[in-house]
């Protein structure tokens, strides 16, 4: 035999290092970066007018039948305000002197009179009807609250008082109360009674110069406007 060694083949081959390749990635261009989060921004804003949408839905829905879908023999007393007029975001001051917010009234239907701190005889007989119209709701009397809206310096009588106690009683600045609530061309904003939604949104004026005919057919508007809204809205703030 040969003195020779024979090549060990389970030797293994030595490996040479390979340096790492290293890709670099195209960034994307600004334009595209700026087109990108438009669209995010976009479906962002689409999601949220879904959502408001849908919470709206059944508020919209009880002015669509109260508005449009009502039998052609109704007639409604009072005037509809079209498009309803949303209350000043201002404050007024009660009879303590101290500021309430005038939004802090919205969450309730709001039977509203207006009328001069002295409170002559008219304006004491409104305040007797808005009291008897909330009083004829029932079980719905609750879902809505009465506002007296004082224009002027005028104190409040004494005498006055016993009958205020379930009111709101707020004066404020002639200016933002006329730049709100519109008497009928021809009379005066004391001459009439206000109905404001529980959004604040002033949407109806009874006639001048109440009566106790007059009152029967405002009272069938407001049941009229308790039923359309009885699915959305409940009593208390």
């Amino acid at each position: 035999m040969s003195g020779s060694k024979l090549s060990d083949h389970s030797e293994k081959t030595p490996q040479r290092d390979v340096p790492l390749s290293m890709t670099v990635h195209e960034l994307p261009a600004p334009g595209e970066v700026a087109q990108a989060d438009a669209q995010r921004t976009r479906a962002g804003r689409m999601k949220m007018l879904w959502v408001v949408l849908i919470c709206a839905a059944p508020v919209i829905a009880s002015y669509f039948t109260y508005y449009v879908v009502r039998p052609e023999s109704r007639r409604n007393y009072g005037e509809l305000v079209t498009p309803p007029r949303a209350m000043p975001d201002s404050s007024a001051m009660d009879m303590k002197d101290q500021p309430v917010p005038m939004r802090s009234l919205k969450g309730q239907w709001l039977l509203v009179s207006v009328g001069s701190g002295d409170c002559a005889e008219a304006c004491q007989k409104n305040l007797y009807f808005q009291r008897q119209l909330r009083e004829v709701l029932g079980k719905d009397k609750d879902r809505m609250d009465r506002v007296w809206l004082i224009q002027g310096d005028a104190p409040v009588p004494s005498s006055l008082l016993p009958a205020l106690q379930d009111v709101q009683v707020l004066r404020m600045p002639v200016d933002e109360l006329q730049a709100w609530l519109k008497p009928e061309p021809g009379h005066a904003l004391e001459d009439h009674l206000y109905v404001v939604d529980p959004m604040g949104n002033w949407m109806m004026r009874f006639p001048a110069h109440m009566d106790v005919p007059s009152a029967s057919k405002a009272k069938r508007d407001l049941e009229r406007l308790m039923r359309a809204s009885a699915s959305w809205d409940q009593a208390g703030r």
